[in-house]
């Protein structure tokens, strides 16, 4: 199993005049996916920073295909094709309750040095806990 998921409801304030979810607040969701898909591994996203890596986004894509609305409840499932290098690389599907798909998205993260602020290769650690728990 190469993902994870998590589920939510749409808050209000997520919203705009439209009453849909406004589109940046998908990538909040995508990154509520990343988060939890490290802690599925038992790591915290919090406890790899207090180490000196951080993970920039450097690219991101979404594809916008249905609206979510307020009080929505939604799933975001999170994946990774391949085992990360420098670079770790996440694709998202995020679905309505009876599983309709509402946005497909990729994102590009880099390892970096919090010191140097230099790249740096995904932590043997991090690269253990990857191949148990995902391939």
């Amino acid at each position: 199993m190469n993902f994870s998921t998590i589920s939510f409801r749409v808050r209000y304030a997520e919203t705009d005049q439209m009453g849909v979810v406004y589109h940046g607040n998908y990538l909040q969701y995508l990154e509520m996916g990343r988060v939890e898909w490290l802690r599925a591994m038992g790591i915290s996203y919090k406890r790899m920073e207090e180490d000196g890596i951080k993970l920039p986004v450097i690219s991101v894509n979404l594809k916008y295909l249905k609206s979510a609305a307020y009080d929505d409840h939604i799933t975001v499932v999170t994946k990774i094709k391949k085992l990360p290098q420098v670079r770790i690389e996440f694709d998202y599907e995020i679905k309505s309750e009876n599983g309709d798909l509402l946005v497909e998205a990729n994102t590009v993260l880099a390892f970096m040095d919090t010191a140097t602020n230099k790249p740096i290769r995904c932590p043997d650690s991090l690269l253990e806990k990857i191949k148990e728990t995902y391939f």
